[in-house]
């Protein structure tokens, strides 16, 4: 048994190691934390930014091995949502911005000039999504 439980630590670690690595080399390589100052304006904040990406990679993941459950209250749990959707949406941003995502796109189904009807399709997409991912999963 405890061979096993070793090796079961040793591969968990190893995974993690791999995970991780792609993680920091992802944010990296792209420039994705940079570029989010630089589009928000923020560059005295970078490491603000880069100390929120680690600390919520080291909190949530430790949370989500441990089986944790929070119960707060309603009154908190609506900004935390808020600043987590706006730090991904962010982050998203970003990413797309950094590797063209919407001018290839564009071009390639046909609609070169109007690139804000593209964008104002993914975001109403986005929302409707939540909608009913809140609706039809959540409240059940």
């Amino acid at each position: 048994m405890t061979i096993k439980v070793i090796m079961s630590a040793f591969i968990g670690f190893a995974e993690g190691l791999a995970v991780g690595s792609g993680f920091v080399a992802f944010l990296t390589v792209l420039g994705i934390i940079p570029r989010l100052t630089q589009l928000t304006k923020t560059m005295k904040m970078i490491q603000f930014y880069e100390w929120a990406v680690v600390s919520g990679v080291i909190i949530w993941g430790t949370l989500s091995l441990n089986n944790y459950s929070l119960y707060l209250s309603p009154l908190v749990l609506i900004p935390l949502g808020l600043a987590s959707g706006i730090f991904f949406g962010m982050l998203a941003a970003a990413l797309t911005e950094v590797l063209n995502v919407f001018p290839i796109l564009a071009k390639r189904i046909g609609i070169d000039g109007q690139i804000i009807i593209l964008i104002m399709a993914i975001v109403l997409g986005k929302i409707a999504g939540s909608i009913f991912h809140w609706v039809y999963f959540v409240n059940q």
